[in-house]
């Protein structure tokens, strides 16, 4: 069979043998009218008063957004809400958009427009959040390891924050969206190294679809909730990114309302695990580059056979990228195994390193491939192969096994968590 992978901006073709499972999100249709759906919201939250009601004269407003590494259609959805704030009397001058880069690099004037709209990038204050500008953060107390607990100034000192965000299982949050605008988002570097720290992530409960009892998110959680009161104006999406529905409102209820939703079209049961599974990081913009990979890898290791393979299929046009902290730990490593052990020993501290702890818990049990735009030997440098054809390896594979191969495709990666039935 023949069978489409997200990729980029597009799609790419992988022929696989026809007993290939391909597990898919539920499709779930796009609201008829986006914005109509968006301004009943606001009148109707979840869990609070109508966001009208929180508008009083004069007040700063922050809108957090989420960066360019996410699908959040924001250059449809801030029209909309700016022209409620206008028509409120908010004025220009009030309003701060705070681009929620966690510790992701800043984007740059042009990935703004493109993300934006030129006309807003031009109206309104757009800041990047810098994580490591001392002079932009104010703390709320410690984590649970004992760090301070950092937040932009920007956000921390609105009379209204509104968080902005897009829904969808997260490899070790449970979910994304809710109060990761704020936390990791314009938290301090200190405060989500902590967060992001070897024991949280090698937690059983730090992985798709768990939040409670997830003490990396309830950490999130209680660091949001130290800043006060935020409205949360999330979405879900279905996989042509259209809007299918709208959690708005106080920020624990809503977001619980939206990952329920999610949870019902995500969540895809198998009956036995895969030699082999195909996955992506869902296209463009999650596959801009290596570092967002391992949640891709982690969507199909939930349903690989120990000694099995992953081939990831992501465009990574932005690379690992070069020279960011993710790709200076793996190009220090000679194996996965060492890596890992140097990780998880008592008192190692680097940015970025959940990611490398997460690919290299994943290789420790299994082959990973990945099929991308990165040249070889810089793949390699990543201590992962290189797979020029996916389906010339799939074949390969198959054909030295001793039986028939189970073999799996997750085309859209990380927008599907499947599992494993008991």
């Amino acid at each position: 069979m023949k069978v489409q992978l997200a990729y980029g901006s597009g799609l790419i073709e992988a022929e696989l043998p026809d007993s290939t499972d391909v597990i898919q999100p539920r499709s779930v249709p796009g609201l008829k009218d986006e914005h109509a759906a968006l301004l009943a919201s606001l009148e109707k939250p979840i869990g609070c008063r109508p966001l009208r009601e929180w508008l009083t004269p004069g007040a700063k407003v922050c809108i957090i957004f989420p960066d360019i590494t996410r699908a959040m259609p924001s250059r449809r959805i801030l029209p909309w809400l700016l022209a409620f704030l206008h028509q409120e009397g908010v004025q220009n001058e009030q309003i701060v958009l705070l681009n929620s880069t966690g510790t992701h690099r800043p984007n740059t004037p042009d990935e703004l427009k493109a993300m934006l709209g030129e006309e807003i990038c031009e109206r309104y204050a757009v800041i990047n959040h810098v994580c490591d500008c001392e002079e932009d953060l104010v703390q709320f107390g410690h984590t649970r390891s004992g760090a301070r607990a950092l937040i932009n100034h920007r956000a921390a000192n609105a009379q209204v924050r509104i968080l902005m965000g897009f829904i969808e299982p997260h490899f070790f949050a449970g979910f994304s969206g809710g109060p990761k605008a704020l936390m990791p988002g314009v938290a301090g570097l200190e405060t989500v190294v902590s967060n992001h720290g070897a024991a949280h992530i090698g937690h059983p409960n730090a992985t798709f679809g768990i939040t409670e009892g997830n003490p990396l998110w309830e950490e999130m959680l209680d660091i949001a909730g130290r800043v006060g009161p935020s409205f949360l104006l999330n979405v879900t999406l279905n996989e042509r990114h259209q809007i299918t529905g709208w959690f708005v409102g106080d920020l624990a209820p809503a977001h619980r309302a939206g990952r329920e939703f999610v949870r019902e079209s995500a969540m895809q049961k198998v009956a036995a695990p895969y030699d082999v599974v195909v996955t992506t990081n869902s296209g463009y913009p999650l596959d801009i580059n290596l570092y967002q990979g391992a949640k891709g890898m982690s969507a199909a290791a939930r349903i690989a056979k120990p000694g099995g393979t992953i081939i990831l299929a992501a465009e990574c046009r932005d690379g690992a990228p070069a020279g960011s902290p993710f790709d200076r730990l793996l190009r220090s490593g000679h194996s996965p195994e060492e890596l890992l052990a140097r990780i998880c020993s008592p008192g190692f501290e680097w940015p970025e390193q959940w990611q490398v702890q997460i690919q290299t818990i994943i290789q420790s049990r299994l082959r990973v491939l990945v099929h991308s735009n990165m040249p070889d030997d810089q793949m390699r440098a990543a201590l992962l192969e290189p797979c020029p054809n996916i389906s010339a390896a799939v074949k390969a594979i198959g054909d030295n096994l001793p039986g028939k191969a189970r073999i799996a495709a997750l085309p859209f990666g990380p927008l599907t968590i499947p599992y494993l039935s008991a």
